[in-house]
């Protein structure tokens, strides 16, 4: 017997939410920003459930990058002074002094280079379903990247590199 679209959704919920919180947490710097954004991304996934076909995740995920682009629109270019969680690097412990200067390095990206560093080094998207899900071309998104991570070693070190940036287990 095939479930319910209310207890699908809820299985959705409850088994992708956490990446989705995760996601939503590095774009926004802060925990109730993020928290909000999820929310009102799977409102609007509820509403067209029964029309979602294929990966909901990924639709739910587009939702949350829309907003987030609508937001930083609509907010012209004010700036919240938030900090964002970022993935440990990989065989190594970061001491506290390291990770807090990356974080707020990160906080002095514009908004489309943080958001090209979340998808293409957190999510491991490719640099064209970094370029679909932000409607831009896939050459922007090079150049964002690479302008980011430039800006990033500048300021917290030359050692930074796309190895920092993976998000395991996210997928």
């Amino acid at each position: 017997m095939k479930q319910s679209l209310e207890t699908e959704f809820t299985a959705f919920v409850a088994e992708r939410g956490p990446v989705l919180l995760r996601i939503a947490h590095a774009l926004t710097g802060d925990p109730r920003a993020a928290e909000d954004l999820v929310q009102g991304a799977l409102a609007k996934a509820y509403a067209k459930w029964p029309r979602i076909h294929g990966d909901a995740e990924a639709y739910v995920r587009r939702i949350l990058y829309n907003d987030r682009v609508s937001g930083w629109r609509r907010a012209g270019r004010q700036r919240e002074i938030t900090m964002a969680e970022l993935p440990e690097r990989p065989g190594r412990e970061p001491d506290i002094a390291e990770r807090l200067a990356l974080r707020q390095a990160l906080l002095t990206l514009p908004d489309r280079q943080r958001a090209v560093l979340v998808l293409r080094y957190l999510e491991d998207r490719t640099v064209e379903e970094t370029a679909e899900v932000l409607g831009c071309r896939p050459g922007t998104v090079a150049s964002q990247a690479s302008r980011a991570l430039a800006k990033l070693r500048e300021l917290v070190g030359g050692d930074l590199d796309e190895h920092s940036w993976s998000m395991e287990g996210s997928r």
